[in-house]
């Protein structure tokens, strides 16, 4: 799939077969989102646009780089506030926007509850976080949001991707970037990925019953 990025680095199957286990405890479980969710960023953001600065090194100055576009973080309430301290370790000034969706349990569809996105000056490329993309549903969400503010380079970072819906994703969006550790080959019949590693948000936040 065009646009559909797999990280095939030796250390993000390692630090995702420990997210998986049930074996690991929250917070193990943040830890590897952490790691996961740098690699991600590292990979999703290797073509950003630099602009030369001068820098005065110890020794000499000398003509360096710097980001040249305005990056817009927008994490999925609540899973998807997990990704966003590694990637602002990357990116310090990016802003952060957060859009807030729940699943209705009975259709599997994503309920919006809350945005926070301004009308204007939107950035130059927005980086959607959520650590699962299952049906898509929430994600999908989240880029009409974007797209409606007027951001034009769109790219998604998730952990986990169900191929189902993956393919209907790149299907209905197929120029928006999509980066992922891993892709589960499917959907059981509540609308969880398999074999996945459960509810990302509950592990994440100790809210398991």
């Amino acid at each position: 799939m065009k646009n559909v990025f797999e990280l095939t680095h030796p250390l993000a199957q390692h630090h995702l077969s420990i997210l998986r286990a049930t074996s690991t405890s929250p917070a193990q479980f943040r830890t590897q989102i952490h790691l996961l969710a740098m690699l991600l960023a590292v990979r999703a953001t290797d073509d950003l646009k630099l602009q030369p600065v001068p820098v005065v090194t110890p020794i000499t100055p000398m003509s360096g780089n710097c980001l040249s576009q305005r990056v817009g973080i927008v994490p999925i309430l609540r899973a998807g506030l997990g990704l966003v301290e590694p990637v602002l370790q990357l990116i310090p000034d990016a802003a952060v926007w957060h859009v807030g969706m729940y699943r209705d349990e009975a259709t599997a569809q994503p309920i919006e509850y809350y945005s926070k996105l301004p009308e204007e000056n939107a950035v130059d490329v927005g980086l959607v976080l959520d650590p699962m993309l299952a049906t898509g549903g929430s994600i999908k969400a989240a880029v009409v949001a974007l797209q409606r503010w007027g951001v034009k380079d769109i790219r998604v970072l998730s952990v986990i991707a169900a191929r189902p819906g993956i393919e209907q994703f790149h299907q209905e969006y197929p120029d928006v970037k999509v980066f992922v550790a891993c892709i589960d080959p499917e959907l059981n019949s509540h609308k969880f990925i398999v074999p996945g590693l459960g509810d990302a948000g509950d592990r994440m936040f100790n809210t398991q019953r």
